[in-house]
């Protein structure tokens, strides 16, 4: 086995998260099995009507910030890579690992609550614009064309700037989903320096310290992150209809919703970048095969 013992300075990075799910660092304390819970039927019309299954899908986008961490590039690996990360963050395992979550977790009252949210025309076509910002592969361009619109709303003094902001607090908070960008950072890195990958001088509670040294900063990059793409994302609906969204996702039930949702996630990214991280180390930088 040829490792890697990258001498940069470890990145610690930010993460394009949709702003359908943003992280939620709650997939430790997952609830048990319900006599309620949903069946795999009911699941499996549930990820398609709330545009979940896409979202899932998009996490494979998320693979190119891993070298980062390391303080390498996708490129280093050549051919090798993009092998690799088809094979890791392949979406018919990503999905069979969440509908085997869901199936334990998710309470069929909440799902029909949702379901009948998201089955509605508004929520149709919220889905479609939620389905097509997910897939976005160049989120610096998507993150531009978003700030670009909110500086505009700023500009006439919109409450449309608070309402969005909103939306994000009903759908994650910042300082939870800050939370869970930092362990899915730290089950990345110990899992690269167990298989070799790297070469660590801290422990978790190490990485943990020298993360909230910059908590600060990335605490506002994620507030400013989630604005611009909710701004881009909802930019073809009118205020009123931004508002109806907003005030159906801080209903309690909705919030439980994306409470187990956003778990289902976190959990199903750690999980892939951890796996990743190990076969990290069969890879050759700069080589193709």
């Amino acid at each position: 086995m040829s490792t890697l013992a990258p001498r940069a300075q470890l990145r610690l990075v930010s993460f394009a998260v949709p702003a359908f799910l943003a992280f939620l660092a709650l997939a430790s304390a997952l609830i048990p099995q319900r006599a309620d819970a949903a069946d795999r039927d009911q699941i499996e019309a549930f990820l398609e009507t709330t545009g979940f299954d896409v979202a899932l899908n998009s996490i494979a986008l998320t693979s190119s910030s891993a070298p980062t961490m390391l303080g390498l590039e996708p490129g280093d690996f050549g051919a090798d890579w993009s092998r690799l990360t088809k094979q890791v963050f392949d979406t018919e395992q990503m999905h069979e690992m969440a509908v085997g979550i869901l199936e334990q977790t998710l309470d069929s009252d909440i799902l029909d609550h949702a379901v009948a949210f998201y089955g509605s025309d508004l929520g149709q076509r919220l889905v479609e614009a939620e389905n097509a910002s997910h897939m976005v592969e160049d989120d610096t361009l998507k993150q531009d064309q978003g700030r670009a619109i909110v500086a505009g709303l700023v500009r006439i003094g919109s409450p449309r700037i608070e309402v969005l902001n909103r939306m994000n607090l009903a759908i994650s908070g910042t300082e939870t989903a800050l939370r869970a960008l930092q362990e899915i950072q730290i089950r990345f890195l110990l899992a690269a320096s167990a298989a070799g990958v790297v070469e660590l001088r801290l422990d978790a509670d190490g990485l943990r310290a020298m993360m909230r040294e910059n908590e600060d900063e990335l605490r506002v990059a994620l507030q400013k992150s989630a604005l611009a793409g909710a701004a881009y994302t909802y930019q073809a609906f009118s205020d009123d209809e931004v508002e109806d969204y907003t005030e159906a996702l801080e209903e309690p039930e909705m919030q439980q919703v994306y409470e187990l949702l956003n778990a289902v996630q976190y959990e199903i990214m750690a999980n892939r970048f951890e796996v990743l991280a190990r076969q990290m180390a069969d890879l050759h930088p700069g080589q193709d095969i």
